[in-house]
């Protein structure tokens, strides 16, 4: 399955960038996953958050969105994978995304109704990733 992890910045704390190379890392044993971290600049900027994510299917994280548990997250991934699309999830910036590109995603995700710092958002979406592709391989690793 084909993933693109699209972010406003790059994690900028410690303990964020080594979450995020660790389970990035992992993730790609499991799938081929590319990453694109737009610079700050463009948090608000509509068209160049849309070109990156041009023909793929698009996932917002977006506080209002549908939570998942990690075995609903895992049936969700699953599903994606029979479309043959990439798979695009876009975290925004410390503001969010803009609306125009909350209303144009396929799918809206919410990793819970906390305001998450958005160093940790990063993190614990490639985790949670990761442990939903790990539920899909049959691995130990979600227990």
């Amino acid at each position: 399955m084909k993933l693109h992890l699209v972010t406003i910045g790059k994690p900028k704390l410690d303990y964020a960038k080594s979450g995020w190379d660790e389970y990035l890392a992992r993730l790609q044993k499991l799938h081929q996953v590319r990453t694109t971290h737009l610079a700050d600049k463009y948090a608000d900027d509509v068209k160049h958050i849309l070109g990156e994510i041009r023909g793929t299917i698009t996932v917002v994280l977006e506080i209002n969105g549908v939570e998942y548990t990690s075995e609903k997250l895992a049936d969700f991934l699953r599903a994606r994978e029979l479309e043959s699309r990439e798979v695009s999830f876009i975290i925004g910036g410390p503001n969010g995304l803009p609306q125009a590109v909350r209303d144009t995603a396929d799918y809206q995700w919410s990793l819970g109704r906390l305001t998450l710092p958005h160093d940790l958002a990063m993190v614990v979406t490639a985790e949670a990733l990761y442990r939903a592709s790990t539920i899909n391989a049959g691995l130990p690793y979600h227990k």
